[in-house]
C-alpha cells in the first residue's frame, strides 16, 4: 500500500502502449507486485512490467475476489482508455472504497475519434455495444445527429449498418475507425447503406451522421406517439391519453415503473424513453400480448424492458419496489390498487384509468381513502360523416392520480 492510502491503481493504455503512458503510470506498473488485464493489454505494457501478469478470466467480475484478496500489495489493473467511459473502473469502484484506489486513465478511444474527426465530445451521442445490445440504438436515429458507438467485434459495423438501412437510414454517412492511436490505426468511411467490408480490425468503433430517408422511422422524443410506431391489437392507451399519462407520472432519471395490464407495453416503453437510465416492468396476463411488447421494447429501442407474464396482484409479488405505477388494466379490483399502492415508497406515485363504471366506481373508492385527483378526459376526434365531417366522442378515461406522503 502506498503512503497515500492506496494500493490499487486503474490503468488505462492505449494502441501505442508504453510511449503513451505518464511518468505516474510507468512508475506504478514497474513497481505492481502484480498486474491484472487482457493479454492484449499485458502485451501493451509488457516492456515495464516486473512483477507477476495475470490475464483476465473468461468473465471478468470473477477476478475481483482474487484482486481484493490482495489487498495491501500494489496491484495494478489495466484497461482501454479511459476505465470510467464505459469500461471496468465502476466495476471496481463497487468493491474499493475510493481512497484505496487511484486511476490513471488515457484518453478513451471516443476522444480519439472525435479528435480524428473534428467532432465535439459533448455533442456526440456515446454508445457502447460491448455486452449491450444493438437494439438500443433507434431512439439515437435523430436527423444530423452524431453518434460515437464502441464495437463488440469486426461484425458490429455490418450490423449497424443493416440496422440503419432497415429502418429508413441507408444515407447515413458512417466511418469505421480502426486500432485508434497505434501502428495499425486506420480510418475509412462509407454510408450505410452500402456497407461491404468484410477485413474490419476486432478493435474498432463506428462514427454515424444521421441522415433519415423521408419513410425513416425516427421516434420523437416528446410522449405520446402515435399508435403506429406500436404493434398493437387495439388495447393500446391512445397517444393523446398516453401524453397525459406521461405528464401525471413525471418520471424522474433512474426511476422504476411498474405498468400493470401493460396491453402494448406503450406506457412502459415511453417511461423508458424518457431517459436511458429508466427502467420499467410491465406486467401483462395475455401470453399473445406479452410477446407483442417484447417486439415493441426492441423495435422502439428500450430492449431491457422487463415482462412479467402474468395477472395482477399475485404477479407483483417479490418484484422490486417502483418509483411510480400505472395500472392500465385492472383498477376495478380493490387489491391490485392496494398492493400497489403498499409497494410504493414516500414520494411515489399511482396512476390509474378506467373507462367502465365499474372501474370508474373503484378508483373513487380509491380517492376518498387515499385522496389525490381524480379526473375525467374527454377527446373527440373528427371523421366522415357521409359527405361531411363531424365530432365523434370516443370513451370517457376517468384519471386517478396519487402521491404517496
Amino acid at each position: 500500500m502506498t503512503d497515500d492510502g492506496h494500493w490499487l491503481t486503474i490503468l488505462g493504455i492505449g494502441e501505442d502502449g508504453v510511449e503513451g503512458l505518464s511518468e505516474a503510470a510507468r512508475r506504478a506498473l514497474g513497481e505492481a507486485a502484480a498486474v491484472f488485464g487482457g493479454a492484449r493489454h499485458i502485451a501493451l505494457a509488457a516492456p515495464l512490467l516486473r512483477g507477476e501478469a495475470i490475464s483476465w478470466p473468461a468473465r471478468l467480475k470473477t477476478a475481483i475476489p482474487a484482486i481484493l484478496a490482495r489487498r495491501g500489495e500494489k496491484i495494478v489493473v489495466l484497461a482501454s482508455g479511459d476505465p470510467f467511459c464505459f469500461g471496468i473502473g465502476s466495476l471496481f469502484a463497487e468493491s474499493v472504497p475510493r481512497h484505496e484506489m487511484r486511476c490513471l486513465p488515457a484518453p478513451s478511444a471516443f476522444s480519439l475519434a472525435c479528435a480524428r474527426l473534428g467532432w465535439a465530445l459533448q455533442k456526440t451521442g456515446l454508445l457502447s455495444f460491448c455486452g449491450r445490445p444493438l437494439d438500443a440504438l433507434p431512439p439515437f436515429l435523430q436527423p444530423n445527429a452524431r453518434i460515437l458507438a464502441l464495437s463488440a467485434d469486426a461484425t458490429t459495423p455490418g450490423a449497424i449498418a443493416a440496422l440503419l438501412t432497415r429502418r429508413g437510414f441507408g444515407k447515413t454517412r458512417l466511418v469505421v475507425l480502426e486500432a485508434l492511436g497505434g501502428k495499425d490505426e486506420r480510418i475509412r468511411e462509407t454510408v450505410a447503406e452500402t456497407f461491404a467490408w468484410n477485413d474490419i480490425n476486432p478493435l474498432n468503433l463506428t462514427a454515424l451522421e444521421i441522415i433519415p430517408t423521408p419513410d425513416a422511422a425516427i421516434i420523437p422524443r416528446t410522449p405520446g406517439r402515435a399508435e403506429s410506431f406500436f404493434e398493437h391489437d387495439g388495447q393500446i392507451t391512445k397517444h393523446e391519453i398516453r401524453a397525459i399519462a406521461l405528464a401525471a407520472l413525471a418520471p424522474k432519471r433512474g426511476e422504476l415503473l411498474w405498468d400493470i395490464g401493460a396491453g402494448s407495453g406503450a406506457i412502459g416503453i415511453e417511461w423508458m424513453l424518457a431517459d436511458p437510465a429508466n427502467h420499467a416492468i410491465a406486467i401483462e396476463s395475455d401470453p399473445e400480448r406479452a410477446a407483442r411488447i417484447a417486439r415493441n421494447a426492441q423495435t422502439l429501442g428500450v430492449p431491457t424492458l422487463e415482462i412479467r407474464n402474468g395477472r395482477a396482484p399475485e404477479a407483483l409479488a417479490n418484484l422490486p419496489a417502483p418509483d411510480a405505477v400505472f395500472i392500465g388494466g385492472g383498477a376495478r379490483q380493490p387489491e391490485v390498487i392496494e398492493t400497489a399502492w403498499n409497494a410504493l415508497p414516500a414520494g411515489g406515485r399511482l396512476l390509474a384509468h378506467g373507462v367502465t363504471l365499474e372501474t370508474e366506481t373503484a378508483l373513487a373508492h380509491a380517492y376518498q381513502r387515499l385522496g389525490g385527483h381524480l379526473i375525467r378526459i374527454h377527446l373527440e376526434r373528427l371523421e366522415p360523416l357521409g359527405s361531411l365531417h363531424g365530432f365523434r366522442p370516443a370513451m370517457t378515461i376517468t384519471q386517478f392520480l396519487v402521491h404517496k406522503p
